[in-house]
């Protein structure tokens, strides 16, 4: 039972990790059905099923009923960012969780072991202690930082863009197609990150691992 657990999660990551071939709307083979607005609860005034997001294989897919209480779009958004945000710090935690399972330190935390036992360590020492306050500091910086700042005059381009007039690295000289294939490679990988995160702490909790050669952090 576990092990087809494990290779159906699999299977879901690696959809979520596909290329998506959508531009800035879904083809209307994706388009929702009747039965999927009657089900999902969608006003009839808007249609969420086109958006970014919206692809095979799961096409418009809403378990916890989140689009009932979405009048308008800028409800719409406002889950979209919270979901890319998420999706955004589950991205570095699962690189964190793999970076020091795979044994890599900062100098003066060898001794600091993997997964979730490291919290625990962290809590014992004055060193250790030091750090999580900088993690605090870090996350209130990041929050501050991390938001569209309409005081520059500057307007976000969509949902989850913070450059604020700031960074760039060429965004704005990618075409529409580009841009959409771009921020729907960030969404999935998301997803995934999401998923795979819990799945990492999940099997450390079990004792199991799902790590290459057995690797078990935090045991």
């Amino acid at each position: 039972m576990m092990k087809s657990a494990a290779i159906l999660a699999l299977a879901g990551s690696a959809a979520a990790f596909a290329p998506t071939q959508q531009a800035a709307r879904m083809s209307t083979s994706m388009d929702a059905t009747a039965a999927q607005k009657d089900f999902f609860g969608l006003k009839e005034n808007v249609d969420f099923s086109k958006e970014l997001g919206v692809q095979a294989p799961l096409g418009l897919w809403d378990p916890l009923g989140l689009l009932k209480e979405c009048e308008d779009y800028e409800s719409f958004n406002d889950l979209r960012e919270k979901e890319i945000k998420h999706g955004r710090v589950a991205m570095l935690a699962v690189v964190g969780y793999l970076t020091t399972a795979a044994g890599i330190r900062f100098p003066g935390a060898e001794d600091i072991p993997a997964g979730m036992a490291s919290w625990g360590a962290l809590l014992e020492t004055k060193d250790g202690m030091n750090v999580l306050y900088q993690m605090g500091m870090f996350f209130v910086a990041a929050e501050i930082a991390n938001r569209e700042a309409p005081w520059t005059g500057v307007t976000a381009e969509f949902p989850g863009d913070y450059r604020n007039g700031k960074l760039d690295f060429g965004w704005d000289n990618f075409s529409d197609e580009t841009k959409m294939k771009k921020r729907a490679i960030e969404l999935n990988n998301g997803r995934a990150a999401m998923m795979g995160i819990w799945g990492l702490v999940i099997h450390e909790m079990m004792g199991v691992s799902i790590l290459p050669g057995g690797l078990l952090p935090g045991h």
